[in-house]
């Protein structure tokens, strides 16, 4: 069940929830097991991203996961179904049960992935985000919808706090597969306003 205030266009079947214009920008409280991050969602500029990620959080899709890959000087990814089991090797090939997303690439939010800042995972095609993310720790630049290249990773939200959590994490030991030696869980995701 979608919260007051999400849209269900009827025009538009590649959007599941799409976060309404006009509205703040909405913040999320990410409880790991190695601390809080507070993010704030652009869902003034990314409402389709920003709408899948609110009602995968507030439905407790995400509560209990745990992050699938981490890269020092890269990135923290997450959101894999699989990943309830952190040994499970098909953590990150997973969607969600909603299926995937239209790609956001709109022309007034050319947002980089600057350290701290949260882009939609996709499979490299078209349209195939669903509830993976991952949290930049650099500048991935290559990495933006907008520069030249085949990645495509659309931004769709920043850190506010609790960015030295992240930089712990990051930090971690990880095995051959990039996962962390001691798994790192994503205990819930709380919606704030």
């Amino acid at each position: 069940m979608l919260s007051p205030g999400f849209l269900l266009p009827e025009d538009d079947s590649k959007c599941q929830t799409c976060y309404p214009y006009g509205m703040a920008n909405p913040t999320a409280i990410l409880e790991t097991s190695e601390g809080e991050i507070v993010v704030e969602l652009y869902g003034d500029k990314m409402p389709v991203t920003t709408g899948n990620f609110l009602s995968l959080a507030e439905s407790g899709f995400y509560d209990g996961l745990h992050f699938h890959r981490i890269i020092n000087r890269f990135m923290l990814q997450f959101g894999c179904p699989h990943s309830r089991d952190p040994e499970s090797p098909q953590a990150g090939t997973g969607d969600s049960p909603n299926g995937t997303i239209a790609d956001e690439h709109p022309e007034d939010a050319k947002l980089s992935n600057e350290p701290g800042t949260l882009s939609m995972a996709n499979t490299g095609r078209p349209n195939s985000g669903s509830c993976q993310f991952f949290i930049n720790t650099v500048h991935n630049d290559y990495l933006d919808w907008f520069s030249p290249g085949p990645s495509k990773h659309p931004v769709f939200g920043r850190v506010t706090s609790g960015m030295e959590v992240i930089e712990k994490i990051e930090k971690l030991p990880t095995n051959a597969q990039d996962r962390p030696v001691s798994p790192v869980q994503m205990i819930r995701i709380r919606v704030g306003d």
